[in-house]
């Protein structure tokens, strides 16, 4: 039990951002994600021999690239062993059994699953706009770490990544799909209300790391104002933060280890140019 609350130890988020990647060329960027879905499947091989379970979540405001990003990974894994999850408005009794909905969803053994959107609806984009009540966004928020506990000490490897953008570049963002001529479908009655929510939905976020943001499973915050960027930056991090055969820690051909484009946020404190052997000693020794 002592182990325990120490794994559950709230932290605060993470941010890991790799500096400089935005100068990649489309070509550059291209042989950059090839490289990097090489290494996803070296990492999903030793998932399905290794009967590993995974889940990796992507959360963040609407248009920071959540959909996006969670395909380009899943894109050429190996189908049989991995699952893209977008579920829709829940029903009543999933409403009120909010773990239970989520739970029939978890990795078995060899699997990858990667959510696009997940457990987390309830603390941030339902509360916000009142589709939950305030004593099942408490609930919530009481119980989830040691909910995803749980299921780290049976065996789940659970990485949460929140995809970061500001007020103006959401605006901007769902402005262009409104008035997009193939993409105006998209913009729903939630698009419209969520651009009125930017500030609330800002609050129940810094609760959110505040609260749910464990030594064990933190929140790993990506800069998503290139979407481009983003992508490859969570890979970066999923590939480099685990184990598997045959690892190969890429950078982009022209640069070394020792480029300082690496940033780390402990406490409310960012240090920005890191390499990444200083991110790594950061991280390792503080969580």
């Amino acid at each position: 039990m002592k182990n325990s609350k120490v794994n559950n130890q709230v932290i605060g988020e993470r941010t890991f951002n790799l500096q400089g990647y935005e100068k990649l060329t489309q070509k550059q960027y291209q042989k950059e994600k090839f490289r990097l879905r090489v290494e996803l499947i070296k990492f999903q091989k030793s998932v399905i021999k290794e009967n590993r379970k995974v889940a990796v979540i992507f959360e963040g405001r609407d248009s920071a690239g959540k959909t996006d990003t969670a395909k380009q990974f899943s894109k050429y894994l190996i189908p049989e062993q991995v699952k893209y999850i977008n579920l829709g408005i829940p029903t009543e009794w999933e409403s009120k059994h909010w773990f239970k909905r989520y739970e029939k969803l978890m990795p078995k053994n060899g699997e990858m699953i990667f959510f696009d959107r997940s457990w987390y609806n309830r603390a941030l984009i339902e509360p916000a706009l009142g589709f939950c009540t305030q004593r099942q966004y408490k609930n919530f928020m009481k119980n989830v770490n040691d909910w995803e506990l749980e299921y780290i000490n049976n065996g789940t490897e659970i990485i949460k990544f929140y995809l970061s953008i500001d007020k103006t570049i959401q605006r901007n963002r769902l402005n262009a799909r409104k008035n997009s001529p193939i993409k105006h479908w998209k913009f729903s009655h939630i698009d419209k209300m969520i651009i009125d929510k930017f500030d609330v939905l800002t609050l129940y976020k810094e609760q959110m790391f505040k609260q749910t943001s464990t030594k064990i499973c933190p929140w790993i915050v990506i800069d998503s104002s290139n979407k481009r960027l983003a992508r490859i930056t969570a890979m970066h991090y999923l590939l480099n933060s685990t184990e598997y055969k045959n690892k190969k820690v890429l950078k982009p051909k022209k640069w070394s280890k020792e480029i300082k484009s690496y940033s780390y946020s402990y406490q409310g404190e960012v240090f920005d140019g890191l390499t990444y052997n200083q991110y790594k000693i950061l991280s390792e020794n503080l969580g």
